[in-house]
């Protein structure tokens, strides 16, 4: 076998020997997340990814997404809104917003009119297959929530969602 020249500067680095040089790996070791259990963000986190998961799932049945259902279902909520009060409402970024806005309306769900008093705005409004859409979304993202939060009884149901808006609004948004 050939020795490599130390002075080669082509050549492998060595590899380490010493018995110290690299971590012992334990392909047995039981891994776990303990050190992040006391992490509220961390559990936020993982029930966001669950949570988003399914309902992701649910709404691909209407071929809606979350964004895309948070649109429509304001806009029913509140017909003849601006397009910059949506985008505040929801906070999305005016650009993104325009897309989504874009979507909803090739498949006949809403409709932006300019607003005669400010021809830079447009108004938003539902179609009537729109508001049908958005109706079945809320059942359906009721229905979903009911899975996931239903071992929680009205009081707890209210005070996870107080205690989210508190931590919502402490941190400015």
């Amino acid at each position: 076998m050939a020795q490599v020249s130390s002075s080669n500067k082509n050549a492998a680095p060595a590899l380490a020997t010493a018995p110290d040089a690299a971590p012992r790996i334990d392909t047995h070791e039981v891994v776990d997340d303990a050190a992040l259990q006391g992490l509220v963000g961390y559990h936020m986190r993982r029930v966001t990814n669950l949570v988003q998961a399914d309902l992701a799932r649910v709404l691909k049945d209407l071929d809606l997404r979350i964004i895309t259902m948070s649109v429509l279902v304001v806009i029913v909520d509140h017909p003849g809104l601006r397009q910059s009060q949506l985008a505040d409402a929801l906070s999305i970024e005016r650009p993104n917003l325009v897309s989504i806005l874009d979507e909803l309306e090739s498949r006949g769900l809403v409709l932006r009119t300019r607003v005669p008093t400010d021809r830079r705005a447009y108004a938003l409004t539902p179609t009537r297959a729109g508001e049908r859409l958005a109706e079945r979304a809320l059942e359906a993202a009721d229905e979903h929530e009911r899975k996931f939060f239903g071992d929680l009884d009205a009081k707890e149901r209210a005070q996870l969602l107080s205690l989210l808006g508190r931590v919502r609004d402490a941190a400015g948004a």
